[in-house]
């Protein structure tokens, strides 16, 4: 029975996959993620009997569990010396935004909540700034609707890959700075050579002991949190010892992998339940997200003033997208690459960290004031 259930659920992730090729021949770095999510929701809706898929159960809970470890490895191993740097040189202004732009994101969630028919967990984890990679697979393991919360995602980072990057080349084309060349570990790969296989070896116990301290300490999605945070802890730790960066072999593919599998995961899960009296729920979810990023334009404006750091660079350090969306952009615009990287990814790790358990108080406040109302009528 284990044997056939793994079977099918390798045939889903590979069928979905087509989904997700075809996107990625567009370019849109996150193709793969979107592109199989999307595929993998219709056969779920759908469920076609040779696929043997359950209403609202979908393929073994393992495969969100992998594709999370191989995203903490991606996302902890970016925090090298080179990020190290830029937020030491300005960690102030740097930590000022992120908690702005936390916010106004949990303003925007608030508000989602409060004009549509979603719950409390959904609206806050649909807007929260996490990406779209990480934010589903959290959703799910707290109750949250994880349909709901990949359209809000999605609708966010479109709208933010289409609008920023028009923005800013747009008012500031006449403004280029040097492109910061990323580091090998933000950009690419290592080679396959046996330091690099080694170094490799090690991020992967590092993460592999971050889920059991994750387990322990209670974090939200333990293998993908605990991973992260311990990854980052080896790889920023190690690489001020040695005094430069220490490169593990981690190929493009690998994060291919990843969002097969936790696109395939997530995407077995929906069901026609999920959907229904979404119409309002996206319209509210549109202009919340429209007011986000007006917000964070803003903020970016004040941090150019402050620090002298382009508007350019600011702009998409801040803007609530995804770390390849923003940092592909920079490239492309000759921002400085390395900072959008850092404060993209410093504030996945806080967002990932810190905000779960308050969503999940948060919820459990409103539950009791719920049953207290309910008690007293």
């Amino acid at each position: 029975m284990r044997n056939e259930r793994f079977f099918y659920s390798i045939v889903f992730i590979l069928i979905s996959g087509v989904g997700g090729l075809l996107l990625s021949l567009t370019g849109l770095s996150i193709g793969w993620m979107l592109g199989t999510l999307i595929l993998a929701a219709v056969l779920s809706l759908f469920r076609p009997k040779f696929l043997k898929l359950q209403e609202g159960k979908g393929i073994a809970p393992y495969w969100l569990r992998i594709g999370q470890c191989i995203l903490a490895i991606e996302l902890g191993q970016k925090i090298n010396l080179s990020i190290i740097e830029i937020f030491t040189e300005n960690w102030f202004t740097i930590i000022v935004v992120l908690v702005l732009s936390i916010f106004f994101a949990l303003l925007s969630g608030f508000i989602l909540w409060k004009c549509s028919s979603t719950d409390m967990l959904t609206s806050f984890f649909g807007t929260a700034p996490g990406g779209l990679s990480a934010m589903p697979g959290i959703a799910e393991e707290v109750g949250a609707n994880t349909g709901v919360v990949s359209i809000i995602q999605t609708m966010r980072v479109f709208l933010v890959v289409l609008t920023i990057p028009m923005i800013v080349s747009s008012w500031f084309s006449s403004y280029s700075e040097p492109v910061s060349h990323l580091t090998e570990t933000a950009s690419a790969g290592g080679s396959f050579t046996l330091p690099h296989i080694i170094w490799s070896l090690v991020l992967v116990l590092a993460a592999w002991g971050g889920y059991y301290i994750g387990k322990i300490l209670r974090f939200p999605a333990p293998w993908l949190v605990g991973g992260m945070v311990t990854v980052a802890l080896v790889q920023a730790l190690s690489s001020m010892y040695a005094g430069y960066d220490l490169v593990a072999y981690w190929p493009h593919s690998m994060m291919i992998l990843s969002q097969l599998a936790i696109a395939g995961s997530i995407g077995s899960r929906f069901h026609k339940r999920m959907f229904r009296g979404l119409k309002r729920t996206i319209f509210v979810a549109f202009v919340s997200t429209i007011g986000l990023i007006v917000a964070m334009l803003v903020c970016a404006f004040f941090v150019s003033e402050l620090t002298g750091i382009s508007l350019v660079t600011a702009a998409l350090a801040f803007a609530p997208g995804g770390i390849a969306e923003m940092a592909t952009t920079s490239v492309v615009l000759h921002a400085d690459s390395t900072l959008v990287v850092a404060v993209q990814v410093l504030r996945i790790i806080i967002v990932c960290i810190m905000l779960p358990p308050i969503f999940r108080l948060l919820n459990h406040w409103d539950v009791r004031k719920a049953k207290s109302s309910h008690a007293s009528a």
